[in-house]
């Protein structure tokens, strides 16, 4: 791993405190690992941050010994903490008690201390005695890729160029249409210089359907080119080579046909000249003309902005198409105007088109016909290629050889080891290279980061809450003055997602909800995490790995062998070193007390979680959704002292021992979709805990029932679902957690005094982090009308749901400027009381109704309500009440996405849909013999044909 020391060199500083100056020698030792760390984590990070070509075998196995040292100091670091580092708290006598009964622990560490001094000075000395070139790794120019790439003279010669991208145009024909109807339209309208986006991942089709768009335009734009940049393009170096292609390809020598002589053109003695000559000359010979030039490949900002400094504005209707991979560069490249961004969105290949792009490649025809014994495979080939056209051309290309029958095996084998194959079949490399380009051009702290995401199987969800959580707690995210980590590691996410290294699936606030890894991406970052020993993998189709020492352990499937993890684990110590390597299975043979990371998929039962304990060193553990976690496992988790990550959402655990206050650097603690119902109270003195999520997989009722002491968990962030009793003291510790940002609390209204409701109005005004807020009743009264009591509202509030009767919005809620979403259930609000509050927001995207939220016959979104943001509207009420849904003219001008739910009320209607002109799916749902949901499908169907094409919206119906 790249960042394997960077956190170690804090931490090393804790060993240099007083009880190891009590041991001699040892406090000096200590401060030279901690230079050594340093050292180390530059030269790592030199290497993350080096050309692919400036790092070669030697220079790797060197960075592995160092990672692997970084590994073992952090180790000993730990072993510190865990079993001789003097409790916090503890006296005088009590400190000298644990000196004297840790005296033989504490001298076998400095031990392990000197004989990491002395592996640190042994690799130093071996890299000196083999000559390593140190500054082979820092970023070299000569070492870089060519910054233009050579392209064919011509934008219809690429069509035809050797290259798997541009083999078959099969699957961009919607989309190179209507990216060309784009570009026509906006000649139309607009004179000026326009630049056109395609961005995507690496291999998606880019530059593809770039190349289609000109083709299909060349009557359109009869001066064309194509100009390629470099991921390491710079502009007072390779502009130059940049102009003289473009020059070449669009301007072309004439002939005198007669004499039989050409003409001295624009293009001689151009290497003669420089930038801004060449960019005059440029300029000259387009003045006058329509052109189009697609510029591929774009990485940067800054590289965009030197290319578009000498692009010639010539107002005839020019045009200009941009392929990248990160969205920031293209909205860069596309600022938005009037008619939005001018940014198109590569999509992957449906599995029909991907289907037909693959019979092509492997039988020579988009019309074959795939064998029936190969079909399963080519069905499970095309899952992992995921729409991806250069990785099916690529896979295809080689499956092409073995179509006869008997095949079947070759198939299978290629399928199962994409990623090796990656490695070492020629035909897979070129994909291999343009998928890794962009993990090679990330910034040093985001690399661990995406590496990390190999822990998790393929087409796996992965939870957003879940994956920041993780690199928190495997120190993955470094510090930055006036955020906290968690806002760092969100930035992180963020940057992936601009990139395109990830796929996102986001919430109605535009916040990333979940996302996952295309499976030809994570090949690549197996691969790496294999090759840095970052993460071993065991189970499915890594069953029978084997791994000399084990840092970050994904178990994803079961590796049922003669041998196994519980062998291992019950063996006596003496018989560990008698394991020799030709023997080992699964993890046989390995020490576990290295493993500082556990994760585990889709297991019923493993013999593994009989042996938790053996896990001394676990910082991570997640257990999510495994069937076979009981209650006694707990024993052992509560013994694993450094764990600041613990998931056990989604098992069958019913009960939690107190003995979880020893986890004192707990940080998240996922316990939701269980079978629990209380918390012990000791879960109060884990004063580093952020994250608490709690809920249970069938009662909604069972919640984390607030105790006292709770102000002693100054660090809580979240925390998901819990109940206020009727304790003053403890409604006021409420407000001393300063770090709040999301809190779902219930009040115990049958058994809550006024007196608690006034100190909780007060607590809620401390929270002023607070960004997501939950509150609701368990009663049947109106104990919410004390809302209009807070001294003064949560402001940044970004999500407000409240669930439970009230005689009126509190007034404050007109002040929530940055609110993004609004739910509401159990209300019994009339009149304007809900619509004439909500309107007011100026950042208010969504507004979900359910229950009983309103109780008038007409729910009314009047001219006067006029919604600035708003976006997403869903009614989910199963009630009588409202029976209209009125929609006025200039009342949501911006409502993309309605959703009304009819139940079985045959007196529900919606009236002025035709005022909603922004419109784009209108979802109806109910009972399928419901005559109201009937007659509102005509009127949707008849609104929706009168519009013009391009204003249409789409009508789904969902029968209950």
């Amino acid at each position: 791993m790249e960042n394997a020391a960077q956190s170690l060199v804090g931490n090393v500083g804790q060993l240099l405190g007083e009880e190891y100056r009590l041991l001699s020698g040892v406090g000096g030792e200590v401060a030279e690992l901690r230079d050594d760390l340093a050292t180390m984590n530059a030269l790592l990070r030199m290497q993350s941050e080096a050309d692919e070509g400036a790092v070669d075998h030697f220079v790797r196995e060197w960075m592995k010994q160092l990672r692997e040292l970084a590994y073992d100091a952090e180790d000993s670091i730990d072993h510190y903490k865990l079993r001789i580092k003097c409790l916090p708290g503890d006296g005088v006598r009590a400190r000298l008690k644990h000196l004297f009964d840790t005296l033989f622990q504490r001298h076998g560490l400095a031990g392990k201390i000197r004989d990491l001094r002395t592996r640190a000075i042994t690799i130093s000395e071996r890299h000196a005695r083999y000559g390593i070139n140190r500054e082979a790794l820092r970023r070299a120019p000569s070492l870089s890729a060519p910054p233009v790439r050579a392209v064919p003279a011509s934008v219809p010669a690429l069509r035809s160029a050797n290259h798997p991208e541009h083999h078959q145009f099969v699957g961009i024909g919607t989309q190179a249409d209507t990216m060309a109807e784009g570009v026509k339209a906006s000649v139309e309208k607009e004179r000026y210089l326009k630049v056109f986006s395609v961005v995507g991942f690496g291999g998606v089709g880019k530059t593809t359907l770039a190349v289609e768009v000109c083709r299909r335009l060349e009557a359109e734009f009869p001066y064309q080119a194509f100009v390629s940049v470099s991921q390491a393009f710079e502009p007072s170096r390779d502009l130059k080579a940049l102009l003289k292609r473009g020059l070449q390809q669009v301007v072309k020598p004439k002939t005198d046909n007669e004499k039989g002589v050409k003409e001295e053109g624009a293009l001689e003695r151009m290497d003669d000249l420089d930038d801004k000559t060449l960019a005059e000359k440029l300029k000259h010979c387009l003045k006058g003309k329509r052109y189009l030039i697609v510029i591929d490949d774009i990485w940067t900002i800054r590289a965009w902005e030197a290319i578009q400094s000498v692009l010639p504005e010539n107002y005839c209707d020019s045009r200009i198409i941009v392929t990248t991979r990160i969205d920031t560069v293209a909205k860069a490249c596309s600022p938005a105007s009037v008619s939005g961004h001018n940014i198109h969105h590569m999509k992957p290949l449906k599995l029909e088109d991907a289907t037909k792009l693959f019979l092509s490649r492997a039988f020579g025809s988009v019309d074959a016909s795939c064998p029936v014994e190969l079909k399963d495979v080519m069905e499970s080939i095309l899952r992992k290629c995921g729409g991806l056209p250069l990785a099916i051309v690529s896979i295809a290309s080689i499956l092409a050889a073995y179509t006869s029958s008997g095949s079947k095996d070759k198939w299978e084998t290629i399928c199962k080891s994409i990623g090796s194959q990656m490695e070492s079949n020629p035909t897979l490399e070129g994909m291999k290279q343009i998928v890794t380009l962009s993990y090679n051009h990330l910034p040093h702290e985001l690399k661990g980061c995406m590496m990390y995401l190999s822990i998790f199987p393929e087409d796996y969800e992965i939870n957003t809450t879940r994956i920041l959580c993780r690199w928190i707690a495997e120190g993955l995210v470094s510090e930055k003055r006036g955020l906290t980590l968690l806002e760092v590691a969100e930035s992180y996410l963020d940057e992936l997602v601009s990139r395109n290294m990830i796929q996102p699936h986001f919430g109605y606030n535009g916040k990333v909800e979940s996302c996952r890894v295309h499976d030809m991406l994570l090949e690549v970052m197996v691969s790496k995490s294999l090759e840095s020993n970052f993460v071993s993998l065991l189970g499915g189709q890594y069953a029978g790995m084997s791994y000399d020492r084990i840092r970050r352990l994904s178990i994803q499937g079961d590796d049922r062998r003669p041998f196994g993890v519980e062998k291992r684990l019950t063996d006596p110590p003496s018989k560990k070193k008698m394991v020799g390597r030709a023997s080992r299975h699964g993890i046989q043979g390995m020490d576990v007390e290295h493993v500082r990371s556990l994760s585990m998929f889709q297991l019923k039962e493993h013999k593994l979680l009989d042996h938790l304990d053996k896990f001394t060193l676990l910082r991570v553990l997640d257990l999510e959704d495994c069937e076979g976690l009981t209650n006694d496992h707990l024993k052992n988790v509560c013994r694993l002292y450094l764990l600041k990550f613990l998931s056990l959402k989604g098992t069958n655990i019913s009960k939690v021992p107190p003995q979880v206050e020893k986890l004192e650097h707990l940080q998240t603690l996922g316990v939701g979709n269980t079978n629990l119902e209380e918390l012990p109270e000791t879960v109060t003195n884990l004063e580093k805990l952020e994250h608490l999520d709690f809920y249970h997989k069938t009662k909604w009722s069972a919640m984390w029932k607030l105790p006292r002491g709770l102000r002693k968990m100054k660090a809580l962030r979240v925390v998901t679902l819990s109940l206020l009793g009727d304790d003053v003291q403890v409604a006021q510790e409420l407000g001393d957690l300063e770090q709040l940002q999301e809190l779902c609390v219930y009040i115990d209204s049958p058994i809550t005094d006024e007196e608690v409701l006034e100190q909780l109005a007060i607590s809620l005004s401390k929270t002023y982090s607070l960004r997501r807020l939950n509150i609701g009743d368990m009663g049947n009264g109106k104990t919410l009308n004390f809302l209009q009591r807070l001294p003064v509202p949560p402001r940044l509030l970004r999500y407000f749901r409240t669930a439970g009767a009230m005689d009126r919005l509190p007034s404050w809620v007109e002040s929530l400027t940055y609110l993004v979403e609004f739910d509401m259930s159990w209300a019994d609000l009339v009149d304007d009381q809900l619509f004439g509050v909500l309107c007011k927001l100026p950042n208010l995207k969504s507004i979900w109704l359910q229950r009983r939220s309103y109780s008038d016959n007409a729910l009314v979104a009047r001219t006067s309500h006029n919604f600035p943001a708003l976006m997403n509207l869903k009614v989910t009420s199963d009630a009588e009440c409202p029976k209209v849904f009125q929609f006025e003219e200039g009342s949501m001008s911006k409502l993309e996405t309605l959703l009304i739910n009819f139940a079985d009320k045959e007196e529900k209607s919606i009236v002025g849909i035709e005022h909603l002109t922004s419109l784009k799916e209108v979802l109806l749902t109910g009972n399928r013999y419901n005559r109201a949901l009937d007659r509102a499908l005509v009127e949707l169907m008849a609104e929706t044909k009168r519009r013009p094409e391009s204003n249409q919206f789409q009508v789904v119906v969902k029968y209950e």
